[in-house]
């Protein structure tokens, strides 16, 4: 129902002018979800400016039982920011980075910083804060907060779990939890925090956090690897773990389809070999250690993984330019898949010991159902993590082709859990999981997930339909 007058003019004048819009030409941009599946609709859109004004407008909705999505940098791809009417609260005006301390190595800030702005911020200190995602120039922290992200260095240094010293968090009755504690060690009782990394915004709003940070790194070596399949590239990582340890920062895999895209649609890509193999690994080893000789190490290393068959080719980069190069074909993987034409999309994590079978199976049972399906299963086989996409066979229309996205997700997220992982990695289960959190997580799990929002959103306004 729409939104009383009453209601509206309080709203107004919590938030003023400046974060009270309702014209839905300016409100239109704000509706746009990245993968267009869910269509997203709003009453109004707020725009506070600090956590006080948040979590007012909390208070007001709660009373009147008025719906509200979160939303960040929008650049969810599991309809986690969709809004489904009511009041949609962007953050992006709680972009004030608020302390850098650095004999504890944190930094505080508000929830919609950019996360680029905060590595930034982070790079002229000296520190570095390793989250990094192809989404870093637009996404925001407190997204990153609420999907538990990972990106490309989880191998080292974690998802965002790991990243979190403490949060503040505006609660749906109007109170704001003060939980900024950037403690190593804080034992008094329930480790609140953690109930709001990866809840999507369905328990309350993070407004703050206080961050992890890491000693810049002195040291780098980055290498474009060739190899005949992924368990030979388990093994290559296996090797380069024992030899490097924590110096092993990332570890990504990257099929002969997925390079092919990248080649045919992103201006500027150059395969780094002469001839065509059929897997390939990016990898980066980094350490604050000055004089590590990691280049030089790697080599070695490389060098007796010939030897034993597991690598067929290597590219070590020589400069900054090229391993940045070798670094965008594993960035652009998805955006060329996406200029290639239908594509449905999965992110599943499993045991490192079952990642090859994991991908030897399910593209046998995918080309079972659809022999012309190609495949495209690519990610951060260091923690785990497979992107298992499926691009539409090169005959097929695409909206044929996307009639199949349940039939392949029950095969994609039942082979996952089949193998002792999960159907949801790093992007969150927002509107699109919902199905699968019924049938994989039920039970006593939801049941404990269900009493935990039913205690702290017993009105269920936060982010209606998302997660549970």
């Amino acid at each position: 129902m729409p939104l009383s007058a009453a209601v509206l003019q309080t709203l107004q004048t919590i938030v003023g002018d400046t974060g009270f819009i309702t014209d839905k030409t300016l409100i239109a941009p704000y509706l746009v979800e990245s993968r267009k599946k869910f269509e997203s609709t709003c009453d109004l859109l707020i725009k506070p400016a600090n956590a006080q004004e948040v979590a007012a407008v909390l208070a007001i909705c709660n009373d009147n039982n008025i719906s509200v999505t979160p939303q960040g940098g929008n650049t969810g791809h599991c309809g986690g920011a969709v809004a489904q009417g009511g009041v949609l609260i962007n953050l992006s005006r709680l972009n004030k980075i608020h302390r850098l301390d650095p004999l504890n190595a944190t930094i505080t800030v508000e929830a919609g910083c950019i996360l680029s702005d905060i590595q930034k911020k982070c790079d002229e200190a000296g520190f570095l804060f390793p989250l990094s995602l192809a989404s870093e120039g637009s996404c925001q922290i407190g997204g990153n907060l609420s999907t538990n992200a990972g990106g490309i260095q989880v191998l080292r240094y974690g998802n965002m779990r790991d990243l979190t010293f403490g949060l503040e968090v505006a609660l749906p009755d109007g109170q704001i939890w003060n939980g900024l504690r950037a403690l190593r060690k804080d034992n008094t009782g329930y480790d609140l925090k953690h109930l709001f990394i990866g809840a999507e915004g369905t328990l309350g709003i993070i407004t703050k956090a206080t961050l992890k940070l890491f000693p810049k790194p002195k040291d780098k070596a980055t290498a474009f690897l060739a190899c005949a399949s992924p368990e030979h590239l388990m093994e290559i990582f296996a090797s380069l773990r024992d030899d490097f340890g924590d110096d092993l920062s990332a570890f990504e895999l990257i099929p002969r389809f997925g390079l092919d895209l990248v080649l045919s649609h992103m201006d500027g890509a150059r395969d780094p070999f002469d001839r065509s193999h059929d897997c390939y690994g990016v990898i980066e080893l980094s350490t604050p250690r000055k004089n590590a000789k990691l280049k030089e190490n790697l080599e070695s290393a490389l060098h007796g993984l010939f030897e034993t068959g597991f690598l067929q080719d290597v590219v070590i980069a020589q400069n900054l330019s090229q391993a940045e190069n070798f670094w965008s074909l594993r960035e652009n993987m998805s955006e060329a898949q996406k200029r290639e034409g239908g594509s449905i999309k999965h992110d599943v994590s499993v045991p490192l010991s079952k990642i090859s079978e994991f991908l030897s199976e399910t593209r046998h049972m995918i080309t079972q159902m659809m022999p012309d399906a190609r495949i495209c299963a690519f990610g951060h086989i260091g923690d785990g993590n497979i992107h298992f996409n499926i691009s539409q066979p090169v005959d097929m229309d695409k909206k044929v082709f996307l009639t199949h996205w349940e039939d392949f997700n029950d095969v994609v997220h039942e082979m996952a859990e089949k193998f002792g992982g999960s159907f949801s990695a790093e992007h969150g289960i927002g509107l699109l999981k919902i199905r699968e959190m019924e049938t994989f997580r039920g039970g006593a799990e939801l049941d404990m997930m269900r009493n935990i929002k039913n205690a702290l959103d017993p009105n269920k306004i936060m982010n209606p339909g998302k997660v549970l």
